[in-house]
C-alpha cells in the first residue's frame, strides 16, 4: 500500500508539523487498508476556508477543517481519495481554547479528515459514536490523548 500525499501550504502560520508527521498520521489511518490511494492536504488561513465553507456549505464562517471526497474511486490504479482543507489559525486557536497539545490538535484534524474521505460521518448519533471511536483508536495508537477526553478502551489488533 502507498498514500500519496500532496501537502499544499498555502498559510502563513509559523508554527506548522513537518511533513513526515502528516504521512505518520496518515499511515496510522490507512495501517489496514491494502489499495493505493492519493490525497492533498492544504493547510491555509481563515479567509479561504471561509470562502470555502460558504461556497460548498453555505457557512459564511471559518472552520477548522473541510473535507472533500472526490466521486472517481476505483477508476484509477491510484484511488483518488479527495482533498482535506485545514485552518492552521483555528487549529492553533482551538488547542489554546480546548487546552490541548497542538501537535496533538493537528493530528486529529488530520485524522478526522481523512475519515470523512473514507465515508465516515457525524451526522447522527450512531455514526458520530463509531466516527468518534475510530478517531480515538488512532490517535492513542500514535501516543496522543483521546481527542474527546474520555478513556477510550478497545481491543488492540495485538491480542
Amino acid at each position: 500500500m502507498t498514500i500519496e500525499l500532496e501537502l499544499q501550504l498555502a498559510s502563513n502560520a509559523k508554527t506548522l508539523p513537518h511533513p513526515a508527521q502528516f504521512r505518520d498520521w496518515l499511515g496510522a489511518v490507512f495501517s489496514d487498508y491494502s489499495e493505493d490511494a492519493e490525497l492533498t492536504i492544504r493547510i491555509v488561513d481563515e479567509e479561504e476556508i471561509q470562502e470555502l465553507n460558504f461556497k460548498y456549505r453555505d457557512k459564511d464562517k471559518a472552520t477548522n477543517v473541510l473535507s472533500f471526497p472526490t466521486d472517481s474511486h476505483h477508476e484509477f490504479d491510484l484511488q483518488l481519495l479527495g482533498d482535506i482543507i485545514i485552518c492552521a489559525p483555528i487549529v492553533e486557536k482551538e488547542a489554546v481554547e480546548q487546552d490541548k497539545e497542538l501537535l496533538a490538535h493537528w493530528a486529529h484534524l488530520v485524522v478526522h479528515g481523512v475519515l470523512h474521505l473514507l465515508d465516515y460521518d457525524h451526522d447522527s448519533d450512531t455514526r458520530a459514536a463509531i466516527m468518534e471511536s475510530l478517531e480515538t483508536k488512532i490517535l492513542v495508537e500514535l501516543g496522543f490523548a483521546p481527542p474527546y477526553g474520555e478513556i477510550y478502551q478497545y481491543e488492540s489488533s495485538n491480542g
